[in-house]
């Protein structure tokens, strides 16, 4: 799999991504049509890794895990107006204490600290695939 460079997108797609905007995550559904939720996400421009914080019950979060240790293709798109971003890329389900707590502590700095959640995993996505106007 291979992921995009994201840096030389330029600062404009960098700091979009930085501003506070909800995104959504499209997941695929077996057999049915896809499932979009909204989320909070950030962006590792430098490793080409989005992050979404979620409850491991959660639907997106099993419907990724289902996908199995490869993953599963997702996109993941926010909207300013005229300015939109899509990545595309392949999700996997983390539990790891660590990689829960730099994703919390991403989502802090974007949105504002996440409220407790013992259950709490993080949805890695590898993106390989950008689209938008920014």
């Amino acid at each position: 799999m291979l992921s995009v460079n994201l840096v030389d997108l330029g600062e404009g797609f960098a700091a979009f991504w930085r501003e506070r905007h909800l995104c959504t995550l499209s997941t695929a559904r077996p057999g049915a049509a896809p499932h979009v939720v909204p989320v909070g996400a950030t962006l590792d421009l430098d490793a080409a890794v989005a992050r979404v914080i979620t409850s491991a019950a959660s639907r997106k979060a099993r419907l990724v895990a289902a996908a199995g240790p490869e993953g599963a293709p997702v996109a993941l798109c926010q909207v300013d107006g005229r300015r939109w971003s899509t990545l595309e890329g392949v999700a996997v389900v983390r539990d790891e204490p660590e990689r829960v707590a730099e994703a919390e502590l991403r989502y802090a700095t974007r949105y504002k600290p996440p409220r407790p959640n013992p259950s709490r995993v993080v949805l890695e996505i590898q993106v390989t695939r950008v689209m938008g106007n920014v």
